[in-house]
């Protein structure tokens, strides 16, 4: 029951969420100073007032503000996402052929980021002699380097190094596996640089609870502790970062595909904003919407899994406890089984 009421009340939560970004992006984009009219006919002269006005009629950029917002959500809320103003084709075909190359690219920095992550991590966690303490400090500085470059300066450094310099990676518009590493990693960097300060001081923080103590008076051995039982408990946190990983990948995918020329749903965007193509960028915000509220529901669900208590209807996670006793959110419940840990 607890289960599919979080459902409904999810549910709800999205559809406002997708209403409020749909509603937002289309005010914004039409109280923008210009003409619709000139987007659609392009640097074409001598265009007759004849035709401008059959353009108004038939778009209805000559009804009221209101009027068109009204007309344009019950398309929307039907599922048809219009017609682009600059490719005179329907939205869901101009980014339907673009998708595939961001969702691959995103995929890729993904896993390179949580490799670059949980190596690094794993390599310097827990460490406290002389040489552990410099390794953790050399991964400390590369990992604040890398969160804190700007996402177009590591792409151009790295395309200069390894295309312009040793020449082993193609540099830019590449479409094969080959052409997919530069910019996977450009975009991974920064992400791989939090997730492993978050992932470090999760496993120092798991290494010193208890439940270590007895799995290592039981004689299991020091990698075994740290892969199969430390990493367990510590990788709870990296679950409340899922939203922001995802709007790095979203963000920085705009950036990454424009450095490297590559396809993607980044250059549609950017080149629909520049033209107003107003179906265009509507759809892509409702896209990065329908993104961010499945996401954040999948995290609340995987804190349901992860800590059975919060599966309790017999005590909500926000609901206070006994009297006198502190009310604990879901996610502060999480955060303090992550603090105890537990038998392993």
């Amino acid at each position: 029951m607890r289960v599919a009421w979080f459902l409904l009340r999810r549910l709800a939560v999205g559809l406002a969420v997708l209403w409020g970004a749909a509603t937002i992006s289309f005010a914004t984009l039409h109280t923008m100073p210009g003409d619709p009219v000139d987007t659609l006919i392009g640097p074409t002269f001598g265009v007759t007032p004849q035709l401008r006005a059959q353009i108004n009629e038939t778009y209805g950029f000559s009804e009221p503000l209101v009027a068109q917002y009204g007309r344009w959500l019950g398309r929307l809320v039907t599922g048809h996402l219009g017609t682009s103003y600059q490719q005179q084709a329907p939205v869901a075909d101009v980014l339907g052929d673009q998708l595939w190359p961001t969702v691959e690219l995103a995929l890729a920095a993904s896993a390179v980021a949580a490799l670059l992550a949980v190596g690094a991590a794993l390599a310097t966690a827990g460490r406290h002699g002389p040489g552990g303490r410099a390794l953790r400090g050399l991964a400390s500085s590369l990992e604040l380097l890398a969160v804190s470059s700007p996402t177009f300066w590591v792409g151009i450094l790295l395309a200069t190094v390894f295309s312009t310099w040793l020449g082993w990676l193609p540099v830019a518009g590449a479409t094969g596996p080959e052409g997919l590493v530069l910019p996977a990693v450009t975009l991974a960097l920064p992400i791989a640089g939090v997730l492993a300060q978050v992932l470090r001081e999760g496993l120092d923080s798991a290494l010193e609870q208890p439940f270590v103590v007895s799995v290592r008076a039981r004689g299991v051995g020091a990698a075994t502790v740290l892969f199969v039982h430390a990493l367990r408990h510590a990788a709870l946190p990296l679950v409340t970062l899922l939203g922001w990983v995802v709007g790095s990948l979203l963000s920085g995918t705009v950036i990454t595909e424009a450095v490297f020329a590559r396809p993607g749903l980044g250059r549609v965007t950017l080149e629909a904003i520049t033209a107003r193509d107003v179906p265009v960028v509507t759809a892509v915000v409702l896209l990065s919407a329908v993104v961010f509220v499945v996401v954040n529901s999948l995290v609340d669900l995987a804190y349901l899994v992860l800590d059975p208590r919060l599966r309790d209807d017999r005590r909500a996670p926000d609901t206070p406890g006994p009297p006198g006793a502190p009310a604990r959110s879901g996610r502060s419940m999480v955060s303090g089984a992550t603090q105890k840990g537990s038998s392993a």
